[in-house]
């Protein structure tokens, strides 16, 4: 599909910096990383509710929920899940210029699609988050049945069974799922978050 040519870049009158001094916080993107079941979710979900208890303008753009609307129109191909993470750096790039904080979980297994995202900020706007937990823990708790169904060939194309899962090599914070707390993978996020200053 062709892209129009014939657009321009509306900017608003208002600032990402004003916008940040209005909220008494500094916008960035936390991305949360992993395999399926290693706790992405309820992480990005406690995240939020500590920052807002905080007063933070803050959201959670999650790989489910995302899938529901905007995204329903694609599938798991390597091709789809490409596009499913660039319109979701497009989107949080939005989010960013409204002094939001963003807190994205999805599995994205691909260390260059990861990249890619990336790119889309200026650098210290994006804060890569490895959850790291090991695949028997995941299938152990295996929260949707998901792993069941792609052990039994249900799932095509499952991260972790029958697709690859490229860990990051550098990333700014790796959180141990398997071992740590919620409240505890928490309390790291938000210590990275106040080295930056809030």
């Amino acid at each position: 599909m062709e892209s129009s040519r014939n657009i321009t870049w509306q900017s608003s009158n208002i600032t990402r910096k004003e916008r940040e001094q209005r909220y008494g916080q500094r916008s960035v993107v936390i991305w949360l990383t992993g395999l399926s079941g290693s706790g992405k979710s309820t992480l990005a979900f406690a995240l939020e509710k500590e920052l807002f208890a905080r007063e933070h303008a803050c959201y959670v753009l999650d790989g489910d929920n995302i899938r529901h609307g905007l995204n329903r129109d694609l599938g798991f191909s390597e091709e789809d899940r490409k596009e499913n993470l660039r319109r979701i750096g497009e989107v949080a790039k939005l989010f960013i210029d409204a002094g939001t904080i963003v807190i994205a979980a999805f599995i994205s297994p691909h260390a260059q699609d990861r990249q890619m995202v990336r790119d889309l900020f200026d650098e210290g706007d994006f804060i890569e988050v490895y959850i790291d937990c090991s695949l028997s823990a995941c299938e152990e708790r295996d929260p949707k049945g998901l792993y069941k169904k792609a052990r039994a060939g249900q799932i095509p194309n499952f991260t972790g069974v029958s697709a690859p899962y490229e860990a990051p090599q550098q990333p700014e914070l790796t959180l141990d799922t398997e071992h740590q707390s919620v409240e505890q993978c928490v309390a790291k996020v938000m210590a990275k978050l106040d080295q930056r200053t809030l």
